[in-house]
């Protein structure tokens, strides 16, 4: 398997576009203040934007679709034609794990950070009472997260398809060595025949 420029670029572009959402995602978290409400005693959480959520959710999608591109491409390491024995194939099989590792904290974070920032407090207090004190939010840093192993998902996928298509033999070095083989066996056969003659 040759190494594709178009791959490379699909890669970077679903990767990049990703943490610029997870980034956005970060940005635009839904804040909440407890306010009376100016019809009776009650108090209630008033919420800003649900912006987050969607872009947590569209990350979530799009880092899906990179990782289904780089596994499809090189078979999911498990169903290729075989890679040679060496450091390239080492290197492949290190990077697919770190790959997936860093792909499902990516998503796990996306997906966690999406639901959390989607839930509002749908509880109202009495004003004079004082008892709702706090709204639930998402807690700083969990798109953060997800960007950051965004970026770190998209350095070992790009690592893991290179070493791949290093390592990958596409079937050829398995059919030579049959040939070679072939080719030996005929002509240990031939040889007395030659010699009698």
């Amino acid at each position: 398997m040759a190494f594709s420029l178009t791959i490379l670029v699909l890669l970077l572009f679903l990767h990049i576009l990703a943490f610029v959402l997870a980034i956005g995602a970060e940005r635009r978290r839904s804040e909440a203040k407890v306010v009376p409400d100016e019809y009776d005693n009650r108090t209630y959480c008033l919420y800003t934007t649900d912006a987050s959520t969607v872009y947590g959710l569209s990350a979530f999608v799009l880092l899906l679709l990179s990782q289904a591109v780089v596994n499809a491409v090189t078979r999911c390491l498990c169903c290729g034609k075989g890679l040679v024995s060496g450091c390239s194939s080492t290197c492949a099989v290190l990077l697919f794990i770190i790959s997936w590792i860093s792909f499902l904290g990516a998503e796990a974070c996306l997906l966690a950070g999406s639901a959390k920032n989607a839930y509002h407090t749908k509880y109202t207090g009495d004003y004079l009472k004082h008892d709702l004190y706090s709204c639930a939010t998402l807690r700083k840093g969990v798109f953060a997260a997800a960007a950051a192993l965004t970026l770190f998902s998209m350095l070992a996928s790009i690592l893991y398809y290179w070493a791949h298509s290093r390592a990958d033999t596409g079937g050829w070095v398995k059919h030579r060595d049959e040939g070679l083989g072939l080719a030996t066996q005929h002509h240990h056969h031939q040889g007395p025949e030659f010699d009698k003659a």
